[in-house]
């Protein structure tokens, strides 16, 4: 075998030997990015404030939920538009605004930045804040009711105004304090993370 024979076996070896650990490195990487933000969900679930939370890797992916809750309606179901001097702005640590908020005693409803354009199939909306937020939330009351600790027309309820794929609003009722502060965090979490998916996407 010559001399660049031989090199170009080596270079082969060497190459071959690089691209498993390349595969080995990026199959433990997603692994940590999925353990990552599976500890941030829980952390968030349990309260912490959101600096509380370290930031999750930008390129760390979610299973997006396929089922649609039940309680989605269309945008023609759109509540009537609240004075803008009762609203809470959700803004990113930034300081990019998100949605405006309206609550009262027991009840939530967010509007989102229309310039945004939040699609519902964007994680972490349908697996988190819809899947792990707001239908536990909902499945609790529905506890109570069944052990009749609970009137039927206090479950907490929730409503997904969409055009289309696009999240106008979301509206909430039946939502004592200390729920309404969870949701507070929930949401501006889970549209700080949709809007950074989002912009990965288009840079």
């Amino acid at each position: 075998m010559t001399e660049d024979a031989d090199r170009t076996k080596k270079l082969i070896n060497l190459k071959r030997n690089l691209e498993k650990r390349v595969a080995d490195t990026e199959s433990e990487l997603k692994e940590l990015q999925a353990t990552l933000e599976a500890v941030d969900l829980i952390l968030l679930e349990k309260g912490f404030r959101r600096a509380e939370i370290s930031k999750e890797p930008a390129k760390a992916e979610a299973v997006v939920a396929q089922a649609q809750p039940a309680s989605e309606s269309d945008a023609r179901h759109s509540l009537p538009e609240v004075e803008s001097e009762n609203a809470m702005p959700l803004e990113t640590n930034t300081g990019e605004f998100l949605a405006n908020l309206y609550g009262s005693e027991n009840s939530l409803r967010v509007v989102l930045a229309k310039d945004k354009n939040f699609d519902v199939n964007i994680p972490p909306f349908a697996q988190f804040l819809i899947g792990r937020v707001l239908t536990k939330m909902q499945e609790r009351d529905n506890e109570l009711v069944r052990a009749g600790q609970l009137a039927p027309d206090k479950i907490f309820s929730y409503n997904i105004v969409r055009e289309g794929d696009l999240i106008r609003e979301v509206t909430i009722k039946n939502a004592d304090a200390e729920r309404l502060k969870e949701l507070k965090s929930s949401i501006r979490w889970t549209l700080e993370k949709m809007y950074e998916k989002m912009r990965s996407q288009t840079s």
